[in-house]
C-alpha cells in the first residue's frame, strides 16, 4: 500500500488539488479525456522542470 501511495496517486491527488471543487469544465467523454490528457501533460511538464529545470528541458528537447 506504501508504495501504490507513493508511486499511482500521488499524480491524481495533486491533479486534483489543482483542479479545485469543479472537477471537469467540459461534459462529453470526448471533452473529459482532452481536459484529463491536458491535466496529465500539464503535471508531467511541471515535474520534469522541477527536477532538471529549465535548461535541461530546453536542451531535452530537439531542434527542427
Amino acid at each position: 500500500m506504501i508504495v501504490r501511495r507513493s508511486t499511482v496517486e500521488h499524480p491524481f491527488g495533486t491533479i486534483k488539488a489543482r483542479t479545485g471543487p469543479c472537477h471537469f469544465l467540459t461534459r462529453r467523454l470526448r471533452g473529459v479525456r482532452t481536459e484529463m490528457a491536458q491535466d496529465a501533460q500539464a503535471y508531467i511538464i511541471k515535474r520534469i522542470v522541477a527536477l532538471i529545470g529549465i535548461p535541461g528541458l530546453k536542451a531535452a528537447i530537439p531542434r527542427w
